[in-house]
């Protein structure tokens, strides 16, 4: 069963087996543009540790890509099965321990209501598997900055579409739209879609097994290792700045794969690269 949760709390951070597994120190702060179903908490997002970003410093353009994907392509590869019980972790609702806040719908569901039934949540790739036609493989096809719980039906509704704005609203998540080649997300988490992908094309540049990821600015990009649209991922990027929740999901997956997610660190990055 998923259960619903109220649409206009933006206050969010991580909950308590999160800042366990994270070793965040607690203090009050309150996250704008967090998750919709989202409860106020009273833990801070940890800083990127010292160093970490240090062979990109003063580096612009194509420069500071390669160096950001030098610093993020150290890290830990999980199988797809690993998959599930990363993300009970990295999206636990922090009003209620045994849940996920859904992505796109940002309502909770139980963390044992996974599977592929019709009311369940499973593991959305938000830079879709068919673009590349990497799959579950691990790599891309499991790297955990990309996958979000989300309910079954938005799922194959959102199928592999584009990011652009515009369309019909989705049943099943309310503020979300699409039409036959392109999917809007919700306001509320339109930035993390956006810095999803930029990872995602940061992180996979064909120096290794895996395929050259790319943004461009067009739909309908197929199976090719391509992603859009670019102009639109940027304003989304702009409009909706990292929250807590984001921030405290990109301090999580540092501690289960090891690295981490430098738009959400550094969101002036996405302007010098993109």
């Amino acid at each position: 069963m998923v259960i619903s949760k109220p649409r206009h709390w933006k206050a969010i951070a991580l909950v308590s087996s999160a800042v366990l597994v994270a070793g965040i120190a607690p203090q009050a702060l309150a996250g704008e543009n967090a998750p919709k179903g989202a409860d106020a908490s009273n833990v801070a997002p940890a800083d990127a540790p010292a160093g970490y970003y240090d062979a990109a410093e003063g580096k612009t353009g194509d420069e500071l890509k390669t160096a950001l994907n030098g610093i993020i392509s150290e890290q830990e590869v999980l199988s797809y099965s690993d998959v599930w019980d990363a993300l009970k972790q990295t999206d636990e609702d922090p009003a209620d321990s045994s849940s996920v806040v859904l992505f796109y719908s940002g309502e909770s569901s139980p963390k044992d209501n996974n599977g592929g039934d019709q009311g369940n949540w499973n593991r959305e790739h938000v830079w879709a598997k068919s673009h590349g036609d990497f799959g579950t493989s691990p790599g891309p096809g499991t790297d955990i900055h990309h996958l979000r719980p989300t309910d079954v039906q938005v799922n194959s509704i959102r199928g592999n579409k584009d990011f652009d704005n515009g369309g019909e609203p989705v049943e099943g998540a309310p503020g979300n739209s699409t039409d036959n080649d392109s999917w809007e997300a919700d306001d509320e988490v339109k930035g993390d879609v956006a810095r999803m992908i930029f990872y995602m094309a940061t992180r996979y540049e064909g120096t290794d097994s895996f395929p050259d990821l790319e943004v461009n600015d067009q739909v309908e990009n197929g199976s090719a290792p391509l992603h859009g649209k670019l102009s639109v991922l940027k304003e989304w990027h702009e409009a909706d700045p990292p929250s807590d929740f984001e921030k405290n999901r990109n301090d999580v997956i540092f501690d289960i794969q090891k690295n981490r997610n430098p738009f959400i660190d550094n969101p002036e990055w996405v302007g010098e690269i993109f």
